[in-house]
């Protein structure tokens, strides 16, 4: 072959490159970009919102528990109590004189008693040696009897003597943050009277009370979530995040320790309490708060965004993107929305290529050109072609 027809050859083979070339090029031009991602698979967590309202853990009222004038008060309102601290002081006075006469009553019926006791032991011997009669005897076992039974009954009065002059000194129940007095010094005190004194609140534990969807509750029974019951097969509790006043979240999450056995037929929802350690009192007994329940977590469930799924009569549906670059139209069933995601229950496999962004140039059969979406030149072209 010459030179001029070697030549003439190669330029005709360039030229056919490069239409050929051209041709892909303005075809992959036409096609719909679109950027697709795969599904992710995640631990997805759901929750229920509720409103609740938070109580101390320990809450006492303190009463006078016998009739007297208040001689003192001992503590601090407002300030920390500890257990069987002396608070208030009533008169005793008309108590110690009921203990000593109790006690003397006591003593005289054990005097009897004893010589009731030597009267027996006398007679004896002598009734056995018949130098004494038979009712002799009989008066000095009764005599004893009777003594014996005058020693437990003012023995038992003693006691009771002796428990409410120990009620003169009101103590506290518990230890805890104490109430103002709700009597003054002064002031007589005693059952039917004015009894309550103060109130003694333990609040370094506090308790979150909230009301639960009937609907909730079947969704997570169905799952085998039993709120109250610890179930150490899982990975998770059905903890609880509540909220401060300034909207921010309680740092320390609790535990559901109850749930009421029955619903109300009123509003439909069922009793349910959380207990949190409140070290530093920010969580205040009477103060409504957000709840946030942990109703259940689907371990390792298909997500998508929630942007690439569409909603029709027919059902919700996404475009997936086969291995040829043609676009299918997949019906799916789809779960609970976390943020801007959506739990894909049954009908996308997580190795397939998802479509989020540029669906609504598709049709079910049409080839596009797909583009990842880390690509983001790719994207930026996408996004610049539909504003244009």
């Amino acid at each position: 072959m010459s030179r001029k027809r070697l030549a003439k050859a190669q330029v005709i083979l360039i030229a056919l490159v490069v239409a050929v070339t051209g041709c892909r090029q303005k075809e992959e031009q036409q096609l719909p970009i679109v950027v697709v991602d795969k599904p992710s698979k995640e631990d997805v967590q759901i929750y229920g919102e509720y409103v609740g309202s938070i109580r101390a853990a320990s809450f006492v009222e303190i009463h006078a528990r016998v009739e007297g004038f208040l001689e003192k008060m001992l503590f601090e309102e407002g300030k920390r109590v500890e257990l069987n601290e002396p608070l208030f002081i009533i008169n005793s006075a008309p108590y110690r004189a009921r203990v000593e006469k109790a006690k003397a009553r006591l003593k005289k019926s054990q005097a009897q008693a004893a010589k009731a006791r030597r009267d027996v032991e006398r007679l004896t011997p002598l009734y056995e040696q018949h130098a004494a009669s038979q009712l002799d005897l009989d008066n000095a076992i009764a005599a004893l009897e009777d003594a014996e039974a005058d020693i437990a009954m003012n023995q038992a009065d003693l006691d009771q003597a002796e428990m409410e002059l120990s009620y003169t000194v009101v103590t506290s129940p518990l230890a805890g943050n104490i109430s103002e007095r709700f009597v003054d010094v002064g002031a007589l005190v005693g059952p039917g009277l004015n009894s309550k004194l103060a109130a003694v609140v333990k609040s370094d534990t506090v308790l979150v009370d909230f009301k639960m969807t009937a609907l909730d509750y079947l969704r997570a029974e169905r799952r085998n979530v039993r709120f109250g019951e610890r179930d150490t097969t899982r990975s998770w509790q059905p903890t609880v995040t509540v909220t401060l006043a300034d909207n921010s979240e309680y740092p320390v999450k609790g535990i559901v320790d109850f749930a009421d056995p029955s619903v109300d037929p009123q509003t439909g929802t069922f009793g349910v309490r959380a207990e949190l350690p409140n070290p530093n009192q920010k969580l205040l007994p009477g103060q409504f708060t957000k709840v946030k329940l942990l109703l259940d977590v689907r371990e390792r469930s298909i997500v998508v965004p929630r942007k690439a799924l569409s909603i029709e009569k027919g059902g919700a549906f996404i475009y997936i993107i086969r291995r040829d670059d043609v676009a299918e139209k997949r019906f799916v069933q789809i779960g609970p929305e976390i943020g801007n995601k959506v739990v894909i229950e049954r009908g996308l496999g997580e190795n397939e290529r998802v479509v989020v962004e540029g669906y609504h140039k598709l049709v079910p059969g049409v080839k596009v050109h797909a583009v990842d979406a880390d690509d983001e030149k790719a994207i930026q072209k996408l996004r610049e072609e539909e504003e244009g």
